[in-house]
């Protein structure tokens, strides 16, 4: 094994933000507020590296390095960073800089952007911005938040409908400066800019010069509204694995389009954030502070704490049966815990399921069957499991019968709860990722502990 040939590609795999020395130098830099060696340090990153190298360092180094060199940090790192990371260091750069800088990027990122400003500071942002650019943003900021309408780039190739393969090269060819830098499919468009089809770049090109563009272009898979929300159009581009889609407005005239590239950070924000509520965390960013932080947890921690004391109640009433028969201590929390993950398991296939809109109301009934037999099937499994370790180890078949008849109800329930929860939640409006968890818990500990202190007492001390 050749370990200084590992080593070196384990240094060529690492991102600048992984290199501690290197961090070190551009904090100390920052502290001793040496520009030069700024920019020497931070020349030759690329937009994606200078992003994710201002992302770990401290906030008040990313905001004195805005302050002593932002004029010279390309544009585009402005597009790569956090929006919480962007909110913060934003106020630090030259108005006139960031109305540049939205002008030399993609109208979709220069909106990304322009959301993250200050409003008393996007005033002169946009005032230092040409007029094209000034235009774009604000058509952009006009839409809600997390819709196509944010998404959608409003640069695109299209061409009239009788056109040729050759003609449209041309005029691209002509035109370079005006084309978006990433386009997939050039769109068909009839007089009134109605899209009536889309060509690929990789049919455009094995194609002949005289070959009309209708003779190639296939129909739109599907037409995005600009009000569509971006979990919806994510989910139309996975579902029909698509590249682009046309952007059209409420005449169905083309406007924009949307492209992979924010589709994936979409999926890969909605993902992080659907799993964050699942734990009753509504977000959890790198830069956020430890009061943010408690203000986002606290809440559901109080929910939890009540459900838990109304299962401590639970216990409470059967305290008798615990003190004549100390072996019920021992075993109720195996009980309650078992049930807690088979619980878990369901509402992660069923949260998941809800955000993927695989489960709907017609195919509900199948999912809530499935996952009632399998919560069952396992409960059986582990029933006699556990009857046969805890006849062992205590010598008593009626408690070895109690303790499996206990597991097998609370897999059952907490199967059903991990399924119809969040069906249930849903139905009434609730996101069923941020409290699924809470109730479904509240459930498993009820039912555990009911199910193997009642059953315990019938059985053992009657």
């Amino acid at each position: 094994m050749n370990t200084e040939t590992d080593t070196a590609a384990e240094q060529a795999r690492a991102t600048p933000s992984e290199d501690s020395g290197f961090i070190a130098r551009v904090i100390g830099a920052a502290g001793d507020h040496d520009a030069p060696l700024l920019r020497r340090l931070l020349a030759d990153l690329g937009p994606a590296d200078l992003a994710d190298v201002i992302e770990h360092v401290p906030l008040e180094t990313a905001r004195t390095i805005a302050r002593s060199v932002g004029r010279d940090l390309p544009p585009e790192f402005l597009a790569e960073l956090s929006w919480e990371r962007r909110e913060e260091i934003l106020p630090e750069l030259p108005a006139d800089y960031v109305g540049q800088a939205l002008g030399q990027l993609d109208t979709d990122d220069a909106a990304a952007v322009a959301a993250d400003i200050d409003e008393k500071q996007l005033g002169r942002v946009l005032a230092a911005a040409d007029e094209d650019t000034r235009l774009a943003v604000e058509e952009a900021l006009s839409f809600d938040e997390e819709t196509a309408g944010r998404l959608m780039q409003r640069e695109y190739v299209a061409a009239p409908e009788g056109g040729t393969v050759g003609s449209v090269i041309d005029r691209m060819r002509a035109d370079s400066a005006e084309l978006p830098d990433e386009f997939f499919e050039i769109y068909i468009v009839d007089a009134a800019m109605r899209p009536i089809g889309a060509v690929r770049v990789s049919s455009l090109l094995r194609s002949g010069r005289d070959t009309p563009l209708k003779e190639i272009m296939r129909a739109p898979l599907i037409l995005i509204r600009p009000e569509m929300d971006q979990e919806e159009v994510a989910q139309t581009f996975q579902k029909y694995h698509m590249a682009s889609a046309p952007v059209v407005d409420d005449a169905g005239r083309l406007t924009g389009m949307v492209t992979i590239d924010d589709i994936v950070d979409v999926i890969s924000e909605e993902s992080e954030e659907d799993l964050l509520k699942l734990a009753g965390v509504s977000e959890a960013a790198q830069t956020d502070s430890v009061f943010k932080s408690v203000r986002a947890r606290a809440p559901w921690l109080l929910v939890n704490l009540g459900t838990a004391v109304v299962a401590s109640a639970v216990i409470s009433a059967f305290q008798d049966s615990i003190t004549e028969l100390v072996a019920l201590a021992v075993l109720m929390p195996i009980v309650a815990s078992m049930g807690g993950n088979a619980g878990t398991q369901a509402l992660a296939v069923a949260v998941r399921a809800i955000a993927s809109r695989d489960l709907n109301e017609s195919n509900a009934p199948r999912y809530v069957l499935r996952e009632g037999m399998t919560a069952v099937s396992n409960g059986l499994i582990f029933a006699v499991v556990l009857a046969g370790v805890v006849a062992f180890w205590f010598n008593s078949v009626m408690l070895a019968f109690s303790i499996a008849l206990a597991v097998l109800i609370t897999f059952a329930c907490a199967g059903l709860a991990g399924i119809l929860v969040p069906l249930t939640l849903r139905r009434f409006g609730a996101d069923p990722a941020v409290s699924s968890s809470v109730f479904v818990t509240f459930v498993t500990d009820v039912v555990g502990f009911l199910a193997f202190l009642g059953l315990a007492t019938l059985i053992l001390l009657r």
